[in-house]
């Protein structure tokens, strides 16, 4: 009679208190998530403006694919880089300037895996010319190995207005 009321007074105290502990650990993980891959789309940003490719490389998987809903087609991202490569070496050397900014409107992922949907803007401008915007829908798989994030898959889904970037604004 004594174990039953200790049990009993237990489990009142304990139906009294709030019970959320799987959801706290989910919800430090899920910020804990988004703030490395808010740092991963940062150094990407950064990589761009720097024309540092290299650094922008390293944060595609070797063997990562680009799908591309404007032009109908996928190709390895490796093949993307070749052909952006130049552009990094123009936006190094001054002789264009380039500044890429992400929006999110859905984020999925777990510890080592990610989906992410959203908006960029692509900004480049050659000397002497007018600075060219684009909007693009992209969709993007990361996975992160050995303590960092890659891009598995960029799906450049299709052009974006102003307007549906200004609607993702924090």
């Amino acid at each position: 009679m004594v174990v039953w009321l200790a049990l009993s007074a237990r489990h009142q105290l304990m139906a009294e208190q709030p019970q959320k502990p799987a959801a706290v650990a989910g919800d430090v993980l899920t910020t804990q998530r988004l703030r490395e891959l808010d740092e991963c789309w940062s150094r990407i940003s950064q990589a761009v403006t720097e024309g540092d490719f290299d650094a922008y490389q390293a944060i595609c998987h070797p063997l990562g694919i680009l799908v591309s809903g404007n032009k109908n087609m996928s190709q390895p991202l490796s093949t993307a880089l070749a052909r952006w490569k130049q552009e990094f070496i123009d936006t190094k050397s001054g002789a264009m300037k380039a500044r890429v900014e992400f929006r999110f409107s859905q984020r999925i992922g777990d510890a080592t895996t990610a989906f992410e949907t959203g908006i960029f803007r692509y900004e480049s401008q050659r000397q002497g010319a007018e600075p060219k915007v684009e909007y693009v829908r992209m969709e993007a798989l990361l996975l992160k190995e050995n303590g960092r994030w890659q891009i598995m898959m960029e799906h450049q889904r299709e052009s974006a207005t102003e307007q549906e970037w200004q609607a993702l604004k924090e």
